[in-house]
């Protein structure tokens, strides 16, 4: 798999970041046999959300709350973030550990399909993650780009490498050749293509964990 920081480097970011709590680093040891997005993403998605004073947000793929608790410290106490989880163990899981960082009351809890929950919630949303099943992701943002409020952001994570997609294939896709793909490859390939030229969002790729692709609504 591609490496997308140098090991010196991965080090630097984590040195740079003050330790979580209590309740997030027992997250973080769940973590070691469930994918997160890393204490390196997380705190870059509390920053995004202080830096748009995100007052809602909503998730395409929860998991056990990870993403989430790092989230919920940015919003005001009577903020909202919507959790989506097809596992309802691990969305009880996530239930807990908000409860236990007193963000519980600020969190809606959906059990199901991301992609069919999203139909349920009205916008607009000043903060969006996606990051569920990756051949998912183009309908997720058909579904969620109308509900971005102006100056709201929407984050994908794996972007770039996960176990999952092809790196090459992607790059080669983004740069106009036409790839053989799987479907979690193509997924994510024609998400950027997609958020890349659409005229109401500014986007980059940061190269953070597995890569995270952050689209600005104008």
């Amino acid at each position: 798999m591609t490496e997308i920081l140098p090991d010196e480097t991965k080090r630097f970011l984590r040195a740079a970041i003050a330790d979580p709590d209590e309740t997030l680093q027992e997250m973080e040891e769940r973590g070691e046999d469930f994918p997160t997005v890393g204490r390196d993403v997380g705190q870059f998605l509390r920053v995004l959300a202080y830096a748009v004073d995100a007052e809602r947000i909503f998730e395409f793929g929860s998991g056990f709350g990870y993403s989430a608790y790092w989230f919920a410290e940015a919003l005001p106490e009577d903020g909202e973030i919507v959790l989506t989880e097809f596992d309802d163990d691990e969305l009880r899981e996530a239930r807990d550990y908000l409860e236990r960082g007193g963000f519980a009351d600020r969190a809606v809890f959906e059990n199901g399909d991301a992609n069919e929950i999203v139909e349920r919630h009205d916008g607009p949303f000043d903060v969006v993650l996606i990051d569920h099943n990756k051949d998912g992701y183009p309908e997720a943002w058909d579904a969620i780009r109308e509900k971005v409020a102006p100056g709201g952001v929407v984050i994908a994570d794996n972007a770039m490498v996960s176990g999952i997609q092809d790196f090459d294939a992607i790059l080669a896709a983004m740069e106009g050749e036409d790839p053989e793909m799987d479907a979690e490859t193509r997924g994510i390939a024609e998400y950027l293509l997609a958020v890349r030229d659409d005229p109401d969002f500014e986007t980059s790729v940061v190269p953070l964990g597995e890569g995270i692709a952050v689209s600005y609504r104008r």
